[in-house]
């Protein structure tokens, strides 16, 4: 099977779950990641506050994108604007440019849960 290649992922503005296929073989999706974004501090100027946050969403969307490997779908769901957010980054990015992404709002919800979710999501966009 090419499953590897299908990622999920559920993220807010501080917390990322990556679901996949563990390997090329297996048809089962489970969580292959948990990622989560530092804290800001408080003791910037609003300007360097600013710069501050972008530096760090910027790291934070960078280390999901590490698991992502030879992505070819990617279904991005969460809450606020993050996964939009997600989903630029990821355009903007050579090694993902020409991926496949859907998003979709979802709450936080259990690991069981979001792999049932994001497999749902594969299963009607095949």
């Amino acid at each position: 099977m090419n499953n590897q290649k299908k990622f999920g992922v559920w993220m807010d503005n501080h917390h990322a779950t990556v679901v996949g296929y563990e390997n090329d073989e297996s048809d089962t999706l489970v969580v292959l990641a948990k990622v989560s974004s530092e804290g800001s501090a408080n003791n910037y100027t609003e300007k360097n506050a600013n710069n501050h946050e972008k530096t760090i969403q910027s790291k934070f969307f960078k280390e999901i994108a590490t698991h992502l490997v030879n992505a070819v779908h990617i279904h991005v769901t969460g809450t606020g604007q993050a996964q939009e957010q997600f989903i630029h980054f990821l355009a903007n990015t050579p090694q993902f440019k020409n991926v496949h992404t859907k998003e979709s709002t979802s709450i936080k919800m259990s690991d069981p849960t979001l792999v049932a979710f994001i497999d749902t999501k594969f299963k009607i966009n095949a």
